[in-house]
């Protein structure tokens, strides 16, 4: 993943946000040293900003797509209230195996559901009533703006997405491979839509907070 911005004012910010619990940190350690595509970690960063998002937005149904190793989900899960819960989907059984491991680690962890499979199919296996307050969206880019489409439905009025990844190390500006253009027009898709509002931050790869109406 190229940065975005300057790695001294990313190594700036991150010393001035509040600092994650001991097990995330050894999630982060074990996830780079153990897994090749440890880049798709969100981070202590990021990590912070997902747990806030929840506790302002009060939110206590969560809903994230692609859970990678759980870092993301369990940073998630600690700002949930006891009662909260977070559906998490993943397609690889050996992330979700690693995720699992350490979910049982944590007295957050019994909050947290893993659902293994394609995501657009567990979404369409949920029942109709299901519905969430906050939604997190970190898989495969091409299939972008069908989660969106997918999860919208569900979400409730004033209810949150994030999206990760919409800077694309930078390639959205311009766009060469299949996925550069999947994200530009995830991109171009949110902005359109009446429905929402959105705003995109340069944080890390970048991030959208895209609100329902």
């Amino acid at each position: 993943m190229k940065a975005i911005i300057p790695k001294k004012i990313e190594e700036y910010c991150l010393h001035h946000t509040s600092p994650r619990g001991t097990l995330l940190q050894k999630l982060e350690k074990y996830t780079r040293r153990y897994c090749e595509d440890s880049q798709m970690l969100i981070g202590p960063h990021e990590g912070v900003l997902l747990a806030m998002l929840v506790r302002l937005s009060g939110a206590r149904r969560v809903l994230e797509i692609g859970t990678f190793t759980g870092y993301s989900a369990l940073c998630m899960a600690e700002a949930l209230p006891q009662n909260g819960r977070l559906v998490t989907c993943e397609i690889k059984p050996e992330h979700a195996d690693i995720a699992r491991s350490f979910f049982d680690r944590s007295r957050h962890g019994r909050k947290i559901k893993i659902r293994l499979g394609p995501a657009l199919k567990t979404l369409a296996g949920l029942p109709r009533a299901a519905r969430f307050d906050f939604v997190f969206l970190d898989a495969d880019k091409e299939n972008y703006v069908n989660y969106y489409e997918a999860v919208l439905p569900r979400l409730r009025p004033g209810g949150l997405i994030v999206a990760d990844n919409v800077l694309w190390s930078g390639r959205v500006l311009a766009p060469k491979q299949k996925t550069d253009r999947a994200v530009v027009r995830f991109n171009k898709h949110v902005h359109r839509d009446p429905r929402v509002e959105c705003v995109m931050l340069p944080l890390r790869d970048g991030v959208s907070l895209i609100r329902k109406r």
